[in-house]
Parts: structure tokens; sequence; C-alpha cells
């Protein structure tokens, strides 16, 4: 498939969401049903949190594998696997005999979760440097709408039994897996490094110029979960609001970071460009979280969590858009192996960090995660400056190391 192709890249960009949209579909169906079936099961506390650990654990082995096998042997297969061993993970829970087998279900489910970054090499690879800003956006866009739409399908299928959502979110990969066989095409293909998962850390990591946005990426992230997985906890104890008023607040959230993601991104990026852009969206969402930590009231808390989430909505694909840009073509499928990688490290750091602080305060789950995302923004604007990432033009590179 040709650059020149408009009409063959808004297709493949039309599989590529649909593929992120029912990945996040099936994940916000099962995790919301994730205690019970542990309890089904006689699982303890500890053991129910392992299980959401174990998704993370998987992504983080196996993400990096992902991206460069994707490097050496084209993006397509792996998508493909990664959606069909995803709807196999979901029938596995839906008839899970045991706890044993809800853990197999959910460490295959974050293996094949590591196909996200061979959607996002795809991505690369089809779209120009000025428009991948916009890409990555509209597959956070994606997350976003998973996230939202996954828990309300979730409720609605739950009640014709436990085990109905599972079989639900297993048919959605199916599908989606059928439209990506027989629409998406095979991206150029690039000449590939033929590095082993490990060897394509290091090699990534041996570009001077990507090594700050990848510290960035799993710092963002680790307060990105800080936030997630205390919300509920945090609006309960300090208003008293209940289960279904935060679904509520969590859904309006979403859809203010989804709204964010498909209007906003390509107009600031082409007005400040990719760098500038960054660091704003770094600190509105620093701004959002430090008010939401000390804020009195719940109107006033979910004012903040606006622009938290629209910091947030700009921040995360063009920090993705600039990674994209500071390693060769032939790494792109490695570079966001090794992305996820970090987040699914980042969504085990998070819940500790947050949970953890929430013992001297209620408030410093949130104001440490702000204060965190400051310092971050500080060291973004130096580092914009220093790589001039604002005035390069689309045709050149960052992928040198830097002096």
């Amino acid at each position: 498939m040709e650059r020149e192709r408009p009409f063959a890249r808004t297709q493949a960009l039309a599989i590529l969401l649909s593929a992120v949209l029912v990945s996040l579909i099936g994940f916000g169906i099962i995790i919301p049903l994730l205690p019970f079936y542990g309890q089904r099961m006689g699982a303890s506390e500890l053991e129910i949190g392992l299980l959401f650990a174990s998704f993370s654990a998987a992504q983080l082995v196996f993400s990096p594998l992902w991206g460069s096998l994707s490097d050496r042997w084209g993006r397509k297969p792996f998508l493909l696997l990664g959606l069909i061993g995803g709807a196999v993970g979901y029938v596995i829970m839906a008839l899970a005999p045991s706890l044993g087998w809800v853990f197999v279900a959910r460490l295959l489910d974050g293996a094949c979760g590591g196909m996200i970054p061979t959607v996002r090499a795809y991505v690369a690879d089809i779209l120009e440097d000025r428009e991948r800003a916009r890409g990555f956006g509209l597959i956070g866009a994606a997350f976003g709408l998973g996230f939202i739409a996954g828990p309300i399908l979730g409720s609605f299928l739950a009640r014709w039994g436990l085990s109905v959502p599972a079989w639900g979110a297993a048919g959605l990969n199916l599908l989606a897996a059928a439209w990506a066989a027989v629409g998406l095409p095979e991206p150029p293909r690039r000449r590939s490094m033929r590095l082993s998962a490990w060897e394509s850390l290091r090699q990534v990591w041996s570009y001077r110029a990507v090594r700050p946005l990848l510290v960035f990426d799993l710092l963002f992230w680790s307060c990105q979960a800080v936030y997630q997985t205390g919300f509920v906890l945090l609006m309960y104890r300090r208003f008293g609001i209940g289960e279904q008023q935060v679904g509520y607040v969590l859904a309006f959230v979403g859809m203010v970071g989804v709204l964010t993601q498909l209007g906003l991104v390509g107009l600031l990026t082409r007005w400040l460009g990719d760098g500038r852009a960054f660091w704003s969206g770094v600190f509105v969402a620093a701004v959002g979280l430090g008010g939401a930590a000390v804020v009195p009231s719940v109107p006033l808390f979910i004012l903040c969590l606006v622009p938290a989430a629209i910091g947030s909505g700009i921040a995360v694909p063009t920090l993705l858009s600039m990674m994209s840009r500071a390693v060769p073509p032939a790494l792109q499928g490695s570079l966001y192996g090794v992305t996820s990688s970090l987040e699914s490290l980042a969504r085990i750091v998070g819940p500790i960090w947050g949970n953890g602080s929430m013992a001297f305060g209620l408030f410093v789950p949130f104001g440490s995660a702000a204060l965190a995302l400051a310092a971050m923004g500080v060291a973004a604007v130096r580092y914009v400056h220093q790589t001039r990432h604002l005035t390069y033009a689309p045709s050149e590179s960052l992928s040198e190391p830097l002096g």
C-alpha cells in the first residue's frame, strides 16, 4: 500500500481503529466483572488483585516481542494473532472451571494486548510525520471509547449470566479479526534490523533522542494509573459517591478525552507543533489533577477533571508522534513494543503509588501525581528546545544520536 493512496490509508486506519476499539471494549467488559469471577472461584482479595496485575505483567513481557516480530515479519499477521488470541482468552474465561484457568485467561489476554505496539507501528508506517499526531490521537480516542462502552456493554450482558460478557468480548474480537483479514493491506515493508525482542530494547535505547521521551512515557502513565486506579476509592471516601454515580463521572471524563483527541489534537499540532503541544498538555493535566486533589466539593472536583482529561488527551498522541521521529523506520515496531512495556510497568507502579500514598492523606495521590507531571512538563520544555522538534520539516528525522 503506497503512501500516495489516501483511500487505502483511510481504510487501513478504520480497521486499525476498530481493532483497538474492540480490544479496549473487551478490556472494559471484563475489568468491572473480574472481582466477581474471582469471588466465584473462591479468590481472596490478594488473589483478585493479582488477577488485575497479571494482565499488565503479561503485557510488560510480551509487548517488546510483538513489536520486534512485526518489524521482521509484517504488521498484519501479528494484528490478527492478537485479535484471535484475545478471543481465545475470553473463551477460556467464560468456561473457566477454577481460579487457575482465570489466571490463564488473563495472562493470555495481556500477552495478546501486546498487539497495540503493532497498531502504533502500522500507523507510523502509513502516515507522514505531520499526520502522525492526528493518527495517534484517533487511536487514543478509540481507547477512550472502548473504556466508556465496555463497562456499559458488560453490565448489559451480565443480565444473562456472568460468563455471557466474556462470550460477547470473544465475538467482537473475532468480528474485528475477520474484517482485518479481508480488508487490511500489509503496509510497505521496511528494511528490518532483525533484532530479538530484548536486543530491540537495547537498540531503541541507543538513540539518545528517544531516551527522555521513554522516561516521560513511563512517568506520565504512572501518573495516569494513580488517577485511574484511585479514582473510585477517592470519590467514595471524600464525597460519599457510590458506584453508579462514579460510573457516570468516569463516562463524562472519558468522553472529554475522546473529544479532545478527535478534534483538538490535530489543530494544536498544526498550530504549536508536537513538542509545544505535548508539554502544554502535560501542564494542563497537572493543573487539573492538582485542583482535584484539594477542592472541597463534587462540582469543583468534576470541573477539575476536565482539564486533566484534556491535557492527557493532548499529551499522549503528541508524545507518541515525537517518539516515532526519534528512531529509524525499521525500529518503529520495536519502539512501540518498548512503550507498551513501559505503560504496563506504569500500570503496576501507579496503583501501588496512588493507593499506598492515600494513607498519608486523601489529597496525596492526585497531589503527588500533579507535582510529578509539573516537573515532567519543565523537563519537556527543555527537551523540546534542545532537540528542535518544533522546527524540523516532515522529511527530517531525529533518528541520529544527539550531540
